[in-house]
Parts: structure tokens; C-alpha cells; sequence
């Protein structure tokens, strides 16, 4: 059956951007305070609703980070005037009232802030991590997010490893945690183990289940172990989902987290096939995914959807041909969408003589004969088979021949 939802039965999607928390634990992906501020700056200017600051008790440099953040970035409304309201700050906290206070101390100056708690819940992890009792981990659970709601009105719990966990103790521990006070309940998918179906199952299972499920928001967090990261989160959404977390370009904790530019622009381009819409400017994504690639020393791959170098290229005769006559033929997202705007046809081995020709008109040679075309495209050809990559120079060079 397919999916067909009307504009009034779709809800808003909360996008929870953990670029900075989760993103950042990507090895090799460290950024200074400065380099923080400039990327939250961005997130926000991009439509983001919540940001992940960082992990306050981890670092005194992360305290300040999520600090000044709070402080400077949390109250813009530039470019935010369709949103109506500035970005919510969040930062994550262990369930470990040191934790909780001092990320609530460092949330302060924020308008809008949630404190994140994390407990993990997976027999794997209780016995061999935290080495405590399901009955333990429920008290944590519940004696933290009681702590946290006397610093803050708006408390997040994830229950880490929730992709591997009992669903009848994860549906028990969390709805205690909703009667402790929870606004927002994560099901994260730590090791990036489940499939699309096990996980939007899993989701819906949970808001079939727990007791006060209809009290808060549901959200999804997915790894990209098996490269599925984004197909789970679209699958939470379709199981009940209304808020995402995921990090620019995908990057996060060994294989990374859900990528954002994926998740909105499937949206985006299937207006009526989610229960929800989204309000990022997705003008902005190849802008963000620039910044956080070039402050990070992350190199995007060429092959990335969205936002490699790549996605709007096209080098075979067959595909340039129809983009030259309709650019719907091979392109779904218009490069403009999401702030692509270069050249979208490549010169190689496989373009076809109809590329060639638009090349030429666009390298001031409009008026060329047909046979000299034709002796072009040959010699063109051939030093393709040459070359790896033939540039306008090459081109201009054969031309004046």
C-alpha cells in the first residue's frame, strides 16, 4: 500500500542536529570552541530545531563550548522567521547528578534548552559495561531525569543500545522515566544493528506499549554500521517517529550517525509519503556540509548523496543527452534545491557528442561547422582514452587546431 499523507495530517518533524556531540566523536573530527560557535551559527542559519552543543562534564573546553553557545547562538532568529522560535541548546548528560548539574549550569544563559540523558539498557551493557541490575538501571533512570527536572522544564532519555535491548524491559524502564517527568524519548540504535523493518517495528512496538507513550515526542538514532542509518531513521519516522537525530554529512562514532541532508531531502522530495514535514532551508545543506567537511578535516566522498562533489554530475552520453533536453530525465533534486550550483556535465570517455557540442557553445564556440564538430569530438575521444580527466583547456586546445 502507499503511503499518501494530506498537509493536515502531516506533523513537524523536530531535527535534532548532534553535529557537534556525536559528530565530533568521529576520530580525527575535534573542533576548538571558535570553530563550535561558527558551526552552531551555521546549524541555526540552516533551520535546524535542535542542537546538541556537546557533553559539558567530558572536557572544561566542552563546558565552555556549550556555554557560549548558550550564550551567543541560542537566541538567534536570523533566518529563523518561518521557524518562529530560536534553536533549542541541548547538551548530554550521564545518569550522574554531577553530569546532570553541571549540564544544566552550562545550559544556563539558553532561552530554549533540554538536558539529554543517557542510560544504557541492553543486558550486553548492564552486565558488561555498567555492571548493574535491570532493577539498578530503572532506579538511575528515574532518580535522574527527577533531578533534571528541577533544572530544567524540557529532559531527553535515551536508553543506549536500544537496538539490542528487551522490548518489554525497554517498554517498562521508559515509561517510568515518562512518569518521572521525560519530554522526549530517544530510541537509539547504538551499534547500528538493526534493519529498517526490525527498527521501525521496534519503534512502534514501544509507542504501542508504554504507558504514556502519547505524552511525549518519540525520536529515532541511528549508526551506519551496515549503511542503514538513514533507511532506519525513515523507517522510525514511519512507525511514529517526530524527531530525528542526525549530524552533517553523517559523521559520528565509527561508521557515523544518520546523515541529515539524507533524511530531509527524502522528505523533500516525497511531499505527501511521510506523516511528517520538515523547515530546513535546504538552500543551506551543501553550504553546512562545506563548513563542517573543511573545520573537521573530514573529506566528504565524491559518491555522497546530497552533497558529494559528484551528486549532480553526470558523465555518460546517455545521461547528459536527456539532461541537455529535460533535467528531470536523471536529476530528482534540482542542484539549486539544496545549494549545488556547479557545472552538472563532466567531459569523459562516456559523454556523448550532444555534451560535446554544449561544451563547445559554452567555450565561446557556437557557430563551429558540423564537420569540424565531428573532427573535434574524435580527437576529443581519443585524448580521453589518454587522460583520466580532460579539462577545458584540453578541449580549447583541440579546438584551436
Amino acid at each position: 500500500m502507499v503511503h499518501s499523507y494530506s498537509a493536515a495530517q502531516q506533523k513537524k518533524l523536530i531535527v535534532f542536529d548532534t553535529t557537534l556531540r556525536d559528530g565530533e566523536q568521529s576520530p580525527g573530527c575535534s573542533l576548538n570552541l571558535e570553530e563550535k560557535v561558527v558551526v552552531a551559527k551555521q546549524l541555526s542559519l540552516l533551520g535546524v530545531d535542535v542542537l546538541e552543543a556537546g557533553f559539558p562534564i567530558c572536557s572544561i573546553g566542552d563546558f565552555e563550548a556549550v556555554k557560549r553557545i548558550a550564550t551567543e547562538v541560542a537566541p538567534s532568529m536570523e533566518g529563523r522567521e518561518k521557524i518562529g522560535k530560536p534553536m533549542i541548546i541541548a547538551g548530554l548528560a550521564r545518569a550522574v547528578p554531577a553530569d546532570i548539574k553541571r549540564c544544566a549550569e552550562a545550559l544556563e544563559p539558553a532561552p530554549l534548552k533540554r538536558i539529554h540523558i543517557v542510560l544504557a539498557t541492553s543486558d550486553i551493557h548492564l552486565q558488561h559495561k555498567l555492571k548493574i541490575s535491570r532493577d539498578e538501571c530503572v532506579k538511575r533512570a528515574v532518580e535522574s531525569i527527577q533531578l533534571a527536572k528541577t533544572l530544567c522544564d524540557d529532559i531527553e532519555f535515551s536508553p543506549e543500545d536500544a537496538g539490542r535491548s528487551d522490548e518489554e524491559f525497554l517498554s517498562f524502564i521508559l515509561g517510568k522515566c515518562i512518569e518521572a517527568g521525560a519530554t522526549t524519548i530517544n530510541v537509539p540504535d547504538t551499534v547500528g544493528y538493526n534493519t529498517p523493518e526490525e527498527y521501525g517495528r521496534r519503534v512502534k512496538y514501544l509507542i504501542d506499549r508504554t504507558p504514556g507513550s502519547d505524552k511525549v515526542v518519540w525520536s529515532t538514532h541511528c549508526h551506519n554500521d551496515l549503511g542503514l542509518a538513514t533507511a532506519n531513521t525513515l523507517s522510525g519516522i514511519q512507525n511514529g517517529a517526530r524527531q530525528v537525530e542526525v549530524t552533517i554529512n553523517g559523521i559520528g562514532e565509527r561508521a557515523g550517525n544518520t546523515a541529515l541532508e539524507e533524511t530531509v531531502m527524502a522528505i523533500h522530495t516525497h511531499p505527501t509519503y511521510y506523516p511528517v514535514f520538515h523547515t530546513i532551508n535546504t538552500k543551506q545543506l551543501c553550504s553546512s556540509s562545506r563548513l563542517v567537511s573543511s573545520l573537521t578535516g573530514s573529506a566528504v566522498q565524491s559518491n555522497k548523496a546530497i552533497v558529494g562533489h559528484n551528486a549532480f554530475l553526470h558523465e555518460s552520453g546517455i545521461h547528459q543527452d536527456g539532461i541537455l533536453k529535460n533535467k528531470s530525465t536523471y536529476e530528482i533534486i534540482t542542484p539549486e534545491t539544496v545549494g549545488a550550483n556547479e557545472v552538472s556535465l563532466i567531459l569523459g570517455k562516456h559523454s556523448g557528442r550532444n555534451a560535446f557540442r554544449q561544451r563547445c557553445k559554452e567555450l565561446g564556440f557556437a557557430s563551429i561547422s558540423d564537420q569540424a564538430l565531428q573532427k573535434a569530438f574524435t580527437d576529443f575521444k581519443a585524448l580521453c582514452d589518454r587522460k583520466k580527466s580532460v579539462n577545458d583547456s584540453d578541449i580549447l586546445a583541440i579546438l584551436a587546431c
